[in-house]
C-alpha cells in the first residue's frame, strides 16, 4: 500500500512538471511568435524608406546628409542580428525617419505631394503597427519572465537552462522624445 502512495506521488510530480516545461515552452514560443510580428512590420517599414527618401530627394536635394542617414540607419536595422541590436538600429532609424519627416516641413511643395503625403499615411500606419507588435511582444516577454521565475517552475527552468529574457525597450533618445512631447493648450 505504501509503495503504491509513494508511485502515485512520484507520478502527480511528474506530471506537474512536464504540466510546466510545456507552458515554459509554449510561453517561449509565443514571444518567438511575438517577434517575428514585430519583424514584419520592420520589413514592411524598411521597404517605404527608399519611397521617402527618394521622394523627399526630389524637393530637397540638398538636404543630403539627414537623407544619408536615414539610408544608413535603414542598412543598419536590416543587418542587426541580436534582439538588443535590432532594437538599437531600430531606435535610430525612427528617428533619422522623423528628421526627414521634419526636414519636409520646410518644403511646402513636398507636403502639397500625393506621393509624400501617401508616404506620409503608410509610415504612420506602419508605427502604430510596430507599437502595436512591440507591446504584444513585450507582454509575451514579460508573460515569460514571470513564469521562469515563479515556484515550482523557476527550479525546472534553471534545470532546462531557460533564462530571462530582454524587451523590446525605448533607448534613451526615444525616452526623451516621449517625455518631451510637445504640449497642446487652448487656453
Amino acid at each position: 500500500m505504501g509503495s503504491w502512495i509513494v508511485l502515485g506521488v512520484v507520478a502527480v510530480v511528474i506530471v506537474l512538471f512536464i504540466s510546466i516545461y510545456n507552458r515554459i515552452v509554449a510561453l517561449r514560443q509565443r514571444r518567438k511568435n511575438a517577434f517575428s510580428d514585430v519583424d514584419v512590420q520592420l520589413k514592411m517599414r524598411y521597404d517605404l524608406v527608399p519611397n521617402l527618401v527618394e521622394t523627399v530627394k526630389g524637393y530637397a536635394a540638398h538636404e543630403k546628409g539627414v537623407l544619408e542617414k536615414v539610408t544608413e540607419a535603414r542598412a543598419s536595422a536590416m543587418n542587426a542580428g541580436s534582439m538588443a541590436d535590432k532594437s538599437k538600429a531600430e531606435s535610430q532609424l525612427g528617428a533619422a525617419m522623423m528628421n526627414v519627416l521634419a526636414v519636409a516641413e520646410n518644403y511646402p511643395q513636398l507636403k502639397a505631394d500625393a506621393n509624400f503625403r501617401d508616404l506620409q499615411s503608410q509610415i504612420s500606419d506602419i508605427e502604430n503597427k510596430i507599437a502595436a507588435a512591440r507591446r504584444f511582444f513585450n507582454n509575451a516577454t514579460s508573460e515569460y519572465n514571470t513564469v521562469i521565475q515563479q515556484f515550482p517552475a523557476v527550479l525546472l527552468a534553471r534545470m532546462a537552462g531557460f533564462t530571462e529574457e530582454g524587451f523590446f525597450e525605448l533607448d534613451e533618445a526615444e525616452k526623451n522624445a516621449v517625455k518631451d512631447a510637445p504640449k497642446v493648450s487652448f487656453s
